[in-house]
């Protein structure tokens, strides 16, 4: 039996209404595979490529390189099994006369970040998905909810998945208390009180698995797993200079070697990416939450926090970039935890390999 399969103009993030085609990596007549790289696109944010979501022929290139189109618009057509060009023909020109670009109705919009007061402080969220043991995914220094935008829907599909901005970051508030590492892990674990969840999955980037491991310390039974990405707290070196480097910078000249460190291709660091986070750095409160966090996770090129005891007591799934070059990943060996050591992916390996880091997590997650 055959099938006529639609690609379509993906939307990572939030604030995603439009993507432009850069190259196209597979051509008419190719035969793909479900997960197989398409093209690439770019945003005003970052440029990544279109993965197939399903299997078949490539019959039908509809988008041209260096084509602006909306979230949701038709890429091309993919057929499993066999389909004339009459066919493929009537299900392009149905899916144009019918297609309206996201965001042109309020139902369109889909779901919203949420914004509270959770023990005194406002912290924002965004949920996805439902069912299941829910997972909490929880961004590295300077980051945001957004850095999981690769990985959010994927892992949405099969449970509750909550993205949170921790304390001093994103759209949460900026003021710290104490500023270590302790009060982020408890904000966390105030957030699962907020929102009615015993008992989650918890999955940390960079200083963000150092939170994790802290919750994990600090409520153990709230904690049904721990996914650990470029985690800090599993081993002593981390690149000191980075994180000054990082925390100083004022301008985007100052801001981008900084920024493609965390990439191992350093193409993905875009002008609007920089943008973006020097707006972020300007925010009243934020450069005194840096400075305040990066001496609480270092001192120099030595980490403070040593949390590899906290493993072993939890079903532990670990992820690093081969060419890390912010927390190296020679600290995956060792540890009482399932390893993933993903070639030719930076720090921000969840982005960089999001197909693979997604996969992994499923599986990880399916199995606890």
């Amino acid at each position: 039996m055959s099938q006529i399969h639609t690609l379509t103009m993906p939307k990572w993030g939030l604030s995603m209404t439009e993507g432009r085609v850069d190259t196209w990596l597979k051509q008419e007549g190719d035969v793909i595979t479900k997960g197989d790289e398409v093209l690439d696109v770019e945003t005003d944010k970052i440029s990544s490529s279109v993965e197939a979501p399903f299997s078949g022929v490539l019959r039908r290139l509809v988008a041209r390189p260096d084509e602006t189109l909306p979230v949701g618009a038709l890429l091309a057509v993919v057929v499993e099994g066999e389909a004339d060009d009459a066919d493929i023909d009537a299900v392009v020109q149905r899916f144009q006369a019918e297609f309206v670009a996201d965001g042109s109705t309020d139902q369109a919009q889909g779901p919203a970040p949420q914004k509270a007061e959770v023990k005194g402080r406002l912290l924002r969220w965004f949920e996805l998905g439902e069912g299941g043991t829910p997972l909490v995914l929880v961004h590295g220094f300077g980051g945001d909810l957004n850095n999981w935008l690769f990985n959010h829907p994927a892992l949405a599909a099969e449970r509750r998945v909550i993205a949170l901005d921790l304390p001093g970051h994103g759209e949460s508030a900026k003021a710290l208390q104490r500023g270590d590492l302790e009060e982020l892990s408890e904000t966390v674990l105030a957030l699962l009180d907020h929102l009615d969840i015993p008992r989650a999955h918890l999955v940390g980037h960079s200083m963000g698995g150092a939170v994790c491991l802290g919750l994990a310390r600090l409520a153990p039974h709230r904690v049904a797993s721990l996914g650990l990405i470029a985690s800090a707290g599993l081993g002593e070196a981390i690149n000191g200079q980075y994180l000054q480097g990082f925390v100083a910078a004022s301008s985007r000249n100052a801001l981008k070697p900084q920024m493609v460190q965390l990439f191992a291709d350093p193409a993905l660091v875009t002008r609007q990416l920089l943008e973006d986070m020097l707006k972020f750095k300007r925010l009243e409160g934020v450069d005194q939450a840096l400075q305040v966090l990066a001496s609480d996770l270092a001192d120099g090129d030595r980490q403070r926090h040593d949390l590899r005891s906290v493993l072993g007591q939890h079903p532990a799934l670990v992820i690093w970039g081969d060419k890390d070059a912010i927390i190296p990943a020679s600290h995956a060996q060792g540890l009482e935890a399932q390893v993933v050591v993903v070639p030719e992916a930076g720090h921000m390996v969840q982005m960089e390999a999001a197909d693979t880091v997604n996969q992994h997590l499923l599986a990880f997650l399916r199995s606890h």
